[in-house]
């Protein structure tokens, strides 16, 4: 009986697959940091339309905390596939509290350090600005930064027999 992750890279064309099958992890981590971006940038436009309007450092803060965690269930469980310990729990903490600081910091120096912001600059400019250094230059930055760190620190052991399972599988699907 084919694996789900056999029967998906049946569907993926022939000169994709060694590519998918090589950095799986990576291809899951890039998912679930693509599913936590959109769920930030509705928390944080969220939070600055409402209660924190003058405050765009604290709702990207929040939203990025709050993201963190789905981000953490996703990967634990399909990303890095975690053996069953919770060993994991307190570096991830760490090195998701150090990337929440990674991702504030080109708000930061976009609002503080450049000014930025009004009265400096339009509005329309000030929300330019803060979305290409918050959302945008903020999440990759910290993207890399999280998944140095998480392969590095917090996702050590994965469950090898999965992995080589998973790596020298049958193709599911026509053969050629």
């Amino acid at each position: 009986m084919p694996s789900p992750t056999q029967k998906a890279l049946a569907k993926v064309p022939g000169p994709l697959r060694p590519f998918l099958v090589q950095h799986r992890s990576l291809v899951k981590f890039l998912l679930v940091g693509g599913t936590c971006f959109v769920l930030t940038l509705a928390i944080n436009y969220a939070l600055r339309f409402s209660i924190c309007q003058s405050k765009p450092v604290v709702a990207l803060t929040i939203a990025t905390a709050l993201a963190t965690v789905v981000s953490y269930l996703l990967n634990r469980q399909w990303s890095f596939r975690s053996e069953g310990s919770h060993k994991e729990a307190i570096p991830f903490i760490v090195v998701s509290a150090l990337a929440v600081g990674v991702n504030d910091l080109p708000l930061l120096a976009s609002r503080y350090l450049f000014n930025l912001r009004e009265p400096h600059v339009s509005h329309f400019t000030q929300e330019i600005s803060d979305f290409l250094a918050g959302m945008i230059l903020g999440t990759l930055v910290a993207m890399a930064f999280r998944y140095w760190a998480m392969k590095k620190f917090v996702f050590t052991t994965q469950r090898a027999d999965e992995e080589l399972q998973d790596a020298t599988a049958e193709p599911v699907g026509p053969r050629h």
